[in-house]
């Protein structure tokens, strides 16, 4: 007697086509998401269609929205990867209703609309806050640095490039010269039947990277000038008794120029991204943005995000100070950050917030002795000794503690978990909205998980 199995026909049609909720196992992060963006507010993202005049109707925003979001939140940045994800992946072909958006399609909508993406973080904050996610007992802040999609190994010198520049001027010459000797040859010889126009390859390349390089020395020498009169604006700022108003504006990396603002020969340029930057790692040197993110510990949700192309953190401490109050409402009870972020200003400006910071002072030098904790605090103690005397207290101690296990997760489940190392986008702006996207959809896993979803 032959074993008997189970029914196996893949080539069976079934009679009743199965509904898509019954395709994925009940609480699937597909189905989270497409109840999560059915909340979302995307009028604005919707009048944006109103004002088109293409006849062929085009995907639903909603549907578009919801592919990029899960696909975000599961690792998939490439437009080719989701457009073929959507015919081999279940829980995409249930996101895109069984529509199939090619990826110039998925590309475009990506970068036309990467603002109203970006503006959904503080939605997507505020369900996390409905959910009882954000307590705002502790917020640790901390950075991570992310490759460009950009080669260091494209970026030049100022001196180099007018090294190159020279150069290349006088190989174009001599090449030119030597065109011009053979075709009066050739002329001599065969008589005057060619057009005349025709260059050499080498003169050809010769040329391009000659335009390239004259093309990127006049956008830095630009840059470099534009940073030594913001250079000279901000010393007459800082000069006036006024004290700052306004939201503090995010840093930017600045040209380092001269005393006649012209750029100084290490001044770089990257042909591929110009707006990023070389930035330190632990590693080495990557050509990239400085990610920053603003923690609260008590689900490890981002109430706080931005990204940079300036590599020290310590500009980075107020401008998200002031948008974790902005996105929460509220100030939060403690703050903590490294060694990286601790300046003077920051400590007088943090405070002025209301916020209780806890912000590192950096390794005392060999042999230099810690100031004692107990005791009648001196009178001439400096900000940063004071600093360091209320770290080591026993509640700076555990406040402090309480950093790593707050700021830290949320970057490593993003660069290694969902292997976000390097961004997709180029160019500041769109690096930002990019990030924005991957916080927001952090955020939408962390909001997906305490649900207790499977």
């Amino acid at each position: 007697m032959s074993k008997v199995f189970r029914p196996y026909a893949p080539e069976q049609s079934e009679l009743l086509p199965p509904s898509p909720r019954d395709w994925l196992p009940a609480g699937h992060l597909a189905y989270f998401i497409l109840d999560t963006v059915a909340e979302l507010n995307l009028r604005p993202l919707l009048a944006r269609y109103e004002r088109e005049l293409r006849g062929y109707p085009p995907h639903h925003p909603r549907m578009m929205v919801g592919l990029l979001l899960y696909a975000y939140c599961v690792g998939v940045a490439s437009s080719r990867r989701i457009e073929k994800k959507t015919y081999e992946d279940v829980a995409f072909r249930v996101i895109a209703a069984g529509q199939h958006p090619d990826h110039t399609c998925v590309s475009e909508f990506r970068r036309q609309h990467l603002d109203v993406l970006a503006g959904l973080f503080v939605q997507v904050l505020a369900l996390c806050q409905k959910a009882g996610l954000v307590k705002l007992g502790h917020v640790a802040l901390d950075g991570t640095k992310l490759k460009a999609n950009a080669s260091k190994h494209k970026a030049m010198s100022y001196e180099r490039m007018q090294q190159r520049e020279k150069e290349l001027a006088e190989k174009v010459a001599a090449l030119l010269k030597a065109a011009e000797e053979a075709d009066a040859a050739e002329d001599r010889l065969y008589g005057k039947l060619r057009r005349g126009d025709e260059l050499p390859k080498e003169l050809q390349r010769a040329e391009t990277r000659l335009a390239k390089i004259r093309e990127a020395k006049a956008e830095l020498e630009a840059e470099a000038r534009a940073a030594h009169e913001a250079q000279e604006a901000q010393k007459k700022k800082d000069s006036d008794d006024e004290p700052p108003s306004g939201p503090t504006p995010l840093p930017e990396h600045r040209v380092p120029t001269e005393k006649d603002g012209k750029p100084t020969p290490k001044a770089q340029r990257n042909f591929t991204d110009p707006e990023s930057r070389i930035q330190k790692t632990k590693d080495g040197f990557i050509q990239g943005f400085n990610a920053q993110a603003a923690v609260d510990e008590a689900h490890q949700i981002i109430v706080a995000q931005a990204l940079t192309n300036q590599p020290p953190d310590v500009e980075h401490l107020l401008p998200l100070l002031e948008q974790v109050v902005e996105n929460c409402g509220e100030v939060p009870g403690a703050v903590t950050a490294d060694s990286g972020y601790f300046s003077e200003q920051n400590v007088v400006r943090a405070a002025s917030m209301g916020v209780d910071a806890y912000i590192a002072t950096g390794r005392l030098k060999h042999g230099v002795q810690p100031p004692p904790v107990r005791g009648r605090r001196p009178r001439d103690l400096s900000l940063k000794q004071w600093m360091a005397r209320r770290l080591r207290t026993k509640k700076g101690r555990q406040v402090y503690a309480r950093r790593k296990v707050a700021a830290e997760p949320p970057f490593g489940q993003i660069k290694q978990g969902r292997g976000f190392r390097q961004l997709l986008l180029r160019g500041l702006e769109k690096a930002r909205g990019e990030w924005a996207l991957i916080c927001l959809t952090h955020n939408l896993r962390k909001l997906h998980g305490a649900m207790g979803a499977t």
